[in-house]
């Protein structure tokens, strides 16, 4: 006998997916279309976030330093959840609110994107890199859910908000990860062309 608690995880997921792809494709395209702006550019991409938006961060950057799904040079991105030291160091001497902005700051030039990733949309922190990056002339693609939170006031017209239509984190991070995987595939193709089969 199936486990109805286990199929109802995978039908709501099913579900919101469907309905993430029709509200979520233009803002998804839009973030694409920054992020190969700035790569054609010579700039990078800088990603944020706690817990497992902090493993989304790496994951996005592991995709582009290394490859998605075909074979090409790098692309420059940064996740800053990965540093122990300047993490510990700036949480230690200032705030964990600040381990953010502070590598924005020494980081991001004018040019550069920040995908900021909360689930709530209002992680301190995550906001506190927001400011960082706008005030360096860098680009915002924020990464939500729940409405939106804080992250909606801070944004500007010329950032993205991909703001997935759910209450539920663990629903809004699969979503999250799914969005990762179309702005990786978009950027391969919109830098190289093609499909990875040719």
């Amino acid at each position: 006998m199936k486990n109805p608690r286990i199929l109802s995880h995978f039908q709501e997921s099913a579900e919101l997916k469907m309905i993430s792809a029709e509200l979520l494709a233009e803002p998804i395209e839009q973030a694409i279309e920054l992020m190969f702006t700035a790569l054609s550019n010579g700039n990078k991409i800088l990603a944020c976030g706690n817990g497992g938006s902090a493993a989304d961060c790496q994951h996005f950057a592991a995709e582009l330093v290394g490859r998605f799904e075909r074979e090409r040079l790098p692309l420059p991105a940064l996740a800053l959840t990965t540093d122990s030291s300047i993490m510990t160091a700036v949480a230690n001497d200032y705030s964990f609110q600040e381990v953010f902005s502070k590598q924005v700051q020494a980081f991001g030039q004018a040019g550069d994107i920040l995908l900021a990733i909360t689930t709530s949309g209002n992680s301190q922190g995550v906001l506190n890199a927001v400011d960082a990056a706008l005030e360096r002339d860098m680009r915002v693609i924020a990464l939500t859910g729940k409405g939106g939170g804080e992250m909606r006031s801070r944004l500007t017209d010329a950032d993205v908000h991909i703001c997935v239509p759910h209450d539920r984190t663990a629903r809004i991070q699969e979503v999250h990860l799914l969005t990762i995987h179309c702005m990786c595939d978009g950027i391969d193709a919109a830098l190289f062309g093609g499909d990875t089969d040719e």
